[in-house]
């Protein structure tokens, strides 16, 4: 009898987990995320595959980036099964500290996103580990910087409206050499090698460091967390220029567990784009003749076709 109600009870743990929101990265466990998280089969889905092709190309404004250059408080790192996550230790918030925000873009005049945490999607392969696909071409990582609308509480809040979220991605190309910026971040990953490991960060990282040096050109449409609850509450900003890292560095993401294997191909398929516009931001003369950028009026920007 005593053993019936403790392996009841685990089921029951178990089950309570699941509902959670546990979820997997296989073919058959992405089919399987509308049956639990209901947003994941919406129509404004990311990631999407990103061409010239596809897109409405215009002299959009830059992005403005406030607080980038200075360095972040206190983060904690966490391995969470699905990647590698960086966020804002609470407590040290405690101390006034303004976090890092941005504006400008195709964001709408009175609104400013302040930084709330970053993660990676890699491959176990080289070919493979992006989300978005640029041309048809996968790169081996993208790195995620979440920004949450000011005018919500939390991430939670956020998440129920359409200007809740901008997410910044970002593309990694590999090289023979070390990219140091990332130093900070992968000096960690011996203590983070199992699924729920966590520390606090003893170095800390500016977020221009994570950036390519030119951020002039980015891509942007509207669409949606690329894991579950899938909430559409996403503006996506992805700069086409990637920043390096190199083999052996990436090898120590690859390192990682996810509590039965490799921690690794953590991106969810391609989404379709739907009804959506996709715009690319980029500047050359004929743009200058046609438009004035720093009159672009951002509020007659329309995202969906009719």
């Amino acid at each position: 009898m005593f053993y019936f109600i403790f392996y009841f009870f685990i089921i029951l743990v178990l089950t309570f987990q699941m509902s959670l929101g546990s979820f997997g990265y296989s073919r058959r466990q992405q089919h399987n995320w509308p049956r639990e998280f209901k947003d994941c089969g919406g129509k404004f889905q990311s990631p999407i595959e990103l061409s010239p092709s596809k897109s409405i190309i215009l002299p959009l404004p830059s992005l403005e980036l406030l607080g980038y250059h200075n360095y972040l408080p206190r983060l904690t790192i966490k391995n969470n099964g699905h990647s590698v996550a960086l966020n804002v230790d609470n407590n040290n918030l405690k101390l006034n500290r303004k976090l890092p925000y941005i504006f400008g873009a195709t964001l709408e005049d009175n609104e400013g996103y302040e930084f709330s945490g970053l993660h990676f999607h890699w491959g176990l392969k080289n070919y493979r580990g992006s989300e978005h696909v640029v041309n048809g071409i996968r790169y081996p990582m993208e790195m995620h910087i979440i920004h949450k609308n000011k005018l919500y509480l939390d991430i939670k809040e956020a998440q129920e409206h359409k200007n809740g979220l901008v997410v910044l991605g970002i593309f990694f190309q590999l090289q023979d050499e070390d990219n140091n910026n990332l130093n900070p971040i992968l000096k960690n990953f011996q203590s983070l090698k199992w699924i729920d490991s966590d520390l606090k960060m003893n170095l800390s990282i500016t977020l221009k460091s994570l950036l390519p040096s030119d951020i002039d050109t980015y891509y942007t449409y509207r669409g949606s967390l690329t894991t579950p609850p899938c909430s559409e509450a996403v503006t996506w900003i992805i700069f086409t220029n990637p920043i390096p890292i190199s083999f052996r560095q990436l090898n120590k993401f690859r390192f990682l567990s996810n509590g039965e294997d490799s921690l690794g191909d953590n991106f969810r398929k391609l989404q379709d784009l739907g009804k959506r516009k996709l715009y690319l931001r980029k500047l050359n003369d004929d743009f200058a003749k046609k438009y004035d950028s720093g009159n672009f009026n951002i509020s007659d920007l329309e995202w969906i076709y009719e």
